[in-house]
Protein backbone atom coordinates (compact mmCIF):
# COMPACT_ATOMS: atom_id res chain seq x y z
CA UNK A 1 0.00 0.00 0.00
CA UNK A 2 2.90 2.37 0.78
CA UNK A 3 4.24 1.99 -2.78
CA UNK A 4 0.78 2.64 -4.23
CA UNK A 5 0.45 5.77 -2.10
CA UNK A 6 3.85 7.05 -3.28
CA UNK A 7 2.76 6.56 -6.89
CA UNK A 8 -0.46 8.46 -6.24
CA UNK A 9 1.44 11.31 -4.55
CA UNK A 10 3.77 11.52 -7.55
CA UNK A 11 0.81 11.91 -9.88
CA UNK A 12 -0.69 14.60 -7.64
CA UNK A 13 2.66 16.45 -7.60
CA UNK A 14 2.64 16.47 -11.41
CA UNK A 15 -0.86 17.94 -11.73
CA UNK A 16 0.01 21.68 -11.61
CA UNK A 17 2.78 21.22 -14.16
CA UNK A 18 0.51 19.24 -16.48
CA UNK A 19 -1.97 22.11 -16.21
CA UNK A 20 0.65 24.82 -16.78
CA UNK A 21 2.16 23.14 -19.84
CA UNK A 22 -1.08 22.01 -21.46
CA UNK A 23 -1.07 22.77 -25.19
CA UNK A 24 2.47 24.18 -24.94
CA UNK A 25 5.11 23.38 -27.57
CA UNK A 26 8.18 21.51 -26.36
CA UNK A 27 11.28 20.66 -28.40
CA UNK A 28 13.42 17.70 -27.31
CA UNK A 29 16.92 17.49 -28.76
CA UNK A 30 17.69 13.79 -28.63
CA UNK A 31 21.23 12.45 -28.94
CA UNK A 32 24.28 11.26 -27.03
CA UNK A 33 24.29 8.11 -24.92
CA UNK A 34 20.49 8.01 -24.80
CA UNK A 35 20.53 7.04 -28.50
CA UNK A 36 23.03 4.22 -28.03
CA UNK A 37 21.44 2.36 -25.12
CA UNK A 38 18.24 0.50 -25.99
CA UNK A 39 16.64 0.87 -22.56
CA UNK A 40 17.44 4.61 -22.46
CA UNK A 41 16.08 5.02 -25.97
CA UNK A 42 12.81 3.39 -24.92
CA UNK A 43 12.71 5.58 -21.80
CA UNK A 44 13.05 8.80 -23.82
CA UNK A 45 10.40 7.78 -26.35
CA UNK A 46 7.98 6.81 -23.58
CA UNK A 47 8.58 10.18 -21.91
CA UNK A 48 7.85 12.06 -25.14
CA UNK A 49 4.73 9.96 -25.77
CA UNK A 50 3.50 10.73 -22.26
CA UNK A 51 4.12 14.46 -22.75
CA UNK A 52 1.88 14.23 -25.79
CA UNK A 53 -0.84 12.23 -24.04
CA UNK A 54 -1.08 14.69 -21.10
CA UNK A 55 -1.69 17.59 -23.46
CA UNK A 56 1.71 18.99 -24.46
CA UNK A 57 2.90 19.32 -28.05
CA UNK A 58 6.36 17.72 -28.27
CA UNK A 59 8.74 17.85 -31.24
CA UNK A 60 11.85 15.66 -31.44
CA UNK A 61 15.02 16.88 -33.17
CA UNK A 62 17.55 14.07 -33.28
CA UNK A 63 21.22 13.63 -34.03
CA UNK A 64 23.09 10.56 -35.18
CA UNK A 65 26.77 11.46 -35.35
CA UNK A 66 28.10 8.24 -33.85
CA UNK A 67 25.89 6.15 -36.12
CA UNK A 68 27.16 8.14 -39.13
CA UNK A 69 30.76 7.48 -38.09
CA UNK A 70 30.01 3.76 -37.78
CA UNK A 71 28.63 3.56 -41.33
CA UNK A 72 31.48 5.62 -42.75
CA UNK A 73 33.86 3.05 -41.25
CA UNK A 74 31.77 0.20 -42.64
CA UNK A 75 32.14 1.40 -46.22
CA UNK A 76 35.89 1.89 -45.82
CA UNK A 77 35.92 5.68 -45.73
CA UNK A 78 37.66 7.85 -43.14
CA UNK A 79 36.15 10.47 -40.86
CA UNK A 80 37.91 13.82 -40.59
CA UNK A 81 37.09 16.71 -38.29
CA UNK A 82 38.00 20.39 -38.55
CA UNK A 83 37.26 22.84 -35.73
CA UNK A 84 35.09 20.14 -34.14
CA UNK A 85 32.93 19.64 -37.27
CA UNK A 86 32.84 16.59 -39.52
CA UNK A 87 34.32 17.33 -42.95
CA UNK A 88 31.44 16.38 -45.24
CA UNK A 89 32.08 15.78 -48.94
CA UNK A 90 29.34 14.53 -51.26
CA UNK A 91 29.94 10.86 -50.44
CA UNK A 92 29.91 11.55 -46.71
CA UNK A 93 26.73 13.61 -47.11
CA UNK A 94 25.02 10.71 -48.86
CA UNK A 95 25.89 8.39 -45.98
CA UNK A 96 24.84 10.98 -43.38
CA UNK A 97 21.47 11.47 -45.03
CA UNK A 98 20.91 7.73 -45.32
CA UNK A 99 21.79 7.13 -41.66
CA UNK A 100 19.78 10.07 -40.31
CA UNK A 101 16.71 8.99 -42.26
CA UNK A 102 17.14 5.46 -40.91
CA UNK A 103 17.38 6.77 -37.34
CA UNK A 104 14.40 9.02 -38.01
CA UNK A 105 12.09 6.24 -39.16
CA UNK A 106 13.17 4.00 -36.28
CA UNK A 107 12.05 6.71 -33.82
CA UNK A 108 8.75 7.07 -35.67
CA UNK A 109 8.22 3.33 -35.39
CA UNK A 110 8.86 3.40 -31.63
CA UNK A 111 6.41 6.26 -31.04
CA UNK A 112 3.72 4.69 -33.21
CA UNK A 113 4.14 1.40 -31.33
CA UNK A 114 3.05 3.28 -28.18
CA UNK A 115 -0.18 4.33 -29.88
CA UNK A 116 0.84 7.94 -30.55
CA UNK A 117 0.89 9.41 -34.04
CA UNK A 118 4.28 10.54 -35.38
CA UNK A 119 5.71 11.62 -38.72
CA UNK A 120 9.40 11.71 -39.58
CA UNK A 121 10.67 14.63 -41.65
CA UNK A 122 13.88 16.52 -42.29
CA UNK A 123 14.74 20.17 -42.76
CA UNK A 124 14.36 19.84 -46.54
CA UNK A 125 10.64 19.10 -46.23
CA UNK A 126 8.57 22.18 -46.93
CA UNK A 127 11.74 24.27 -47.05
CA UNK A 128 11.87 24.08 -43.26
CA UNK A 129 15.60 24.71 -42.80
CA UNK A 130 17.32 27.01 -45.28
CA UNK A 131 21.08 27.01 -44.84
CA UNK A 132 24.32 28.47 -46.07
CA UNK A 133 27.73 26.83 -45.99
CA UNK A 134 29.36 26.84 -42.57
CA UNK A 135 32.93 28.17 -42.69
CA UNK A 136 34.49 27.80 -39.22
CA UNK A 137 37.48 30.13 -39.03
CA UNK A 138 37.26 30.48 -42.81
CA UNK A 139 37.76 26.76 -43.47
CA UNK A 140 35.67 24.98 -46.11
CA UNK A 141 34.43 21.77 -44.47
CA UNK A 142 32.06 20.75 -47.24
CA UNK A 143 28.32 20.20 -46.93
CA UNK A 144 27.87 21.43 -43.37
CA UNK A 145 25.21 24.11 -43.01
CA UNK A 146 24.49 27.18 -40.93
CA UNK A 147 20.75 27.83 -40.62
CA UNK A 148 19.62 31.09 -42.25
CA UNK A 149 15.86 30.74 -41.76
CA UNK A 150 13.18 28.41 -40.42
CA UNK A 151 9.82 27.85 -42.13
CA UNK A 152 7.51 26.36 -39.49
CA UNK A 153 4.56 25.63 -41.79
CA UNK A 154 5.09 21.86 -41.88
CA UNK A 155 5.63 21.65 -38.11
CA UNK A 156 2.54 23.78 -37.42
CA UNK A 157 0.44 21.57 -39.69
CA UNK A 158 1.59 18.35 -38.02
CA UNK A 159 1.01 19.70 -34.51
CA UNK A 160 -2.46 20.93 -35.44
CA UNK A 161 -3.29 17.45 -36.72
CA UNK A 162 -2.16 15.68 -33.54
CA UNK A 163 1.19 14.30 -34.77
CA UNK A 164 4.59 14.36 -33.08
CA UNK A 165 7.07 15.74 -35.66
CA UNK A 166 10.39 13.89 -35.57
CA UNK A 167 13.00 15.95 -37.40
CA UNK A 168 16.37 14.98 -38.88
CA UNK A 169 18.90 17.86 -39.05
CA UNK A 170 19.31 18.12 -42.82
CA UNK A 171 18.69 21.31 -44.81
CA UNK A 172 19.08 22.88 -48.24
CA UNK A 173 20.81 25.97 -49.57
CA UNK A 174 19.56 28.38 -52.22
CA UNK A 175 20.94 26.12 -54.98
CA UNK A 176 19.05 23.07 -53.72
CA UNK A 177 22.16 21.30 -52.37
CA UNK A 178 21.78 19.14 -49.26
CA UNK A 179 23.65 19.99 -46.04
CA UNK A 180 24.17 18.27 -42.73
CA UNK A 181 23.37 20.50 -39.72
CA UNK A 182 24.55 20.26 -36.13
CA UNK A 183 21.53 18.83 -34.29
CA UNK A 184 21.88 21.28 -31.37
CA UNK A 185 21.80 24.19 -33.83
CA UNK A 186 18.75 22.73 -35.56
CA UNK A 187 16.91 22.25 -32.27
CA UNK A 188 17.65 25.85 -31.20
CA UNK A 189 16.50 27.30 -34.52
CA UNK A 190 13.31 25.21 -34.61
CA UNK A 191 12.45 25.96 -30.96
CA UNK A 192 12.91 29.68 -31.60
CA UNK A 193 10.91 29.52 -34.83
CA UNK A 194 7.88 27.91 -33.20
CA UNK A 195 8.23 29.96 -29.97
CA UNK A 196 8.51 26.80 -27.88
CA UNK A 197 7.74 26.95 -24.18
CA UNK A 198 10.59 24.52 -23.52
CA UNK A 199 13.67 23.17 -25.26
CA UNK A 200 15.34 20.18 -23.61
CA UNK A 201 18.87 19.06 -24.48
CA UNK A 202 19.52 15.42 -23.56
CA UNK A 203 23.25 15.32 -22.87
CA UNK A 204 25.85 13.15 -21.16
CA UNK A 205 26.17 15.49 -18.13
CA UNK A 206 23.96 16.25 -15.13
CA UNK A 207 23.65 19.94 -16.02
CA UNK A 208 25.63 23.03 -14.98
CA UNK A 209 27.62 22.40 -11.80
CA UNK A 210 29.61 24.99 -9.84
CA UNK A 211 32.22 22.23 -9.54
CA UNK A 212 32.06 20.01 -12.66
CA UNK A 213 33.52 17.10 -10.66
CA UNK A 214 30.86 17.33 -7.95
CA UNK A 215 27.25 16.60 -9.07
CA UNK A 216 25.97 17.90 -5.73
CA UNK A 217 26.87 21.43 -6.90
CA UNK A 218 24.25 21.26 -9.68
CA UNK A 219 22.55 24.61 -10.35
CA UNK A 220 18.80 24.11 -10.88
CA UNK A 221 18.00 27.49 -12.50
CA UNK A 222 20.16 30.16 -14.17
CA UNK A 223 19.04 33.39 -15.79
CA UNK A 224 21.04 34.84 -18.67
CA UNK A 225 23.01 37.27 -16.49
CA UNK A 226 24.02 34.46 -14.14
CA UNK A 227 24.91 32.13 -17.03
CA UNK A 228 27.13 34.76 -18.66
CA UNK A 229 28.88 35.46 -15.35
CA UNK A 230 29.69 31.76 -14.98
CA UNK A 231 31.08 31.75 -18.52
CA UNK A 232 33.23 34.83 -17.82
CA UNK A 233 34.54 33.34 -14.56
CA UNK A 234 35.44 30.04 -16.26
CA UNK A 235 33.01 27.93 -14.21
CA UNK A 236 31.30 27.05 -17.50
CA UNK A 237 34.01 25.90 -19.89
CA UNK A 238 35.10 23.01 -22.09
CA UNK A 239 32.30 20.87 -23.51
CA UNK A 240 29.69 22.63 -21.39
CA UNK A 241 30.44 26.02 -22.98
CA UNK A 242 28.84 25.38 -26.42
CA UNK A 243 25.84 23.75 -24.72
CA UNK A 244 25.19 26.80 -22.53
CA UNK A 245 25.81 29.19 -25.43
CA UNK A 246 23.17 27.30 -27.41
CA UNK A 247 20.78 27.65 -24.45
CA UNK A 248 21.43 31.40 -24.22
CA UNK A 249 20.85 31.78 -27.96
CA UNK A 250 17.57 29.85 -27.74
CA UNK A 251 16.24 31.98 -24.87
CA UNK A 252 17.20 35.14 -26.76
CA UNK A 253 15.27 33.71 -29.75
CA UNK A 254 12.06 33.52 -27.74
CA UNK A 255 12.14 30.06 -26.12
CA UNK A 256 10.62 30.14 -22.63
CA UNK A 257 12.94 27.66 -20.88
CA UNK A 258 15.96 25.65 -22.00
CA UNK A 259 16.85 22.56 -20.00
CA UNK A 260 20.18 20.72 -19.90
CA UNK A 261 19.40 17.17 -18.80
CA UNK A 262 21.35 13.99 -18.24
CA UNK A 263 19.98 11.72 -20.96
CA UNK A 264 21.71 8.76 -19.30
CA UNK A 265 19.09 8.90 -16.54
CA UNK A 266 15.84 7.08 -17.23
CA UNK A 267 12.75 9.30 -17.54
CA UNK A 268 14.83 12.46 -17.23
CA UNK A 269 12.22 14.51 -19.10
CA UNK A 270 9.42 13.58 -16.71
CA UNK A 271 11.60 14.15 -13.66
CA UNK A 272 12.61 17.62 -14.89
CA UNK A 273 9.21 18.77 -16.08
CA UNK A 274 6.87 17.27 -13.48
CA UNK A 275 8.68 17.13 -10.13
CA UNK A 276 9.33 19.76 -7.48
CA UNK A 277 13.03 20.45 -8.09
CA UNK A 278 13.76 18.65 -11.33
CA UNK A 279 17.08 16.99 -12.07
CA UNK A 280 18.90 19.26 -14.56
CA UNK A 281 19.62 22.93 -15.16
CA UNK A 282 16.99 25.29 -16.55
CA UNK A 283 18.19 28.48 -18.27
CA UNK A 284 15.64 31.30 -18.36
CA UNK A 285 15.35 34.91 -19.45
CA UNK A 286 16.36 37.66 -17.04
CA UNK A 287 12.75 38.82 -16.68
CA UNK A 288 11.19 35.36 -16.61
CA UNK A 289 9.17 34.30 -13.60
CA UNK A 290 10.03 31.01 -11.90
CA UNK A 291 7.62 28.12 -12.27
CA UNK A 292 6.29 26.70 -9.03
CA UNK A 293 8.69 23.76 -9.29
CA UNK A 294 11.69 26.12 -9.60
CA UNK A 295 11.11 28.13 -6.41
Amino acid sequence: MDQITVKAETLIEALPYIRDFNNKRVVVKYGGSAMLDKSLEESVIKDVALLKLVGMKPIIVHGGGKEISKWIDKVGMETHFEEGFRVTDKNTMEIAEMVLNRVNKNLVQMVEHLGVKAIGICGKDGGMLQVEKKMPNGKDIGYVGDIKSVNTEVIDTLLENDFIPIIAPIGMDDKGDTYNINADDAACAIAGGIRAEKLAFLTDVEGVCMNPKDPSTLVSVLNLIEANKLIESGVISGGMLPKVNNCIHAVNSGVGRVHILDGRREHCLLLEFFTKRGIGTAIIGDDSELYSNEK
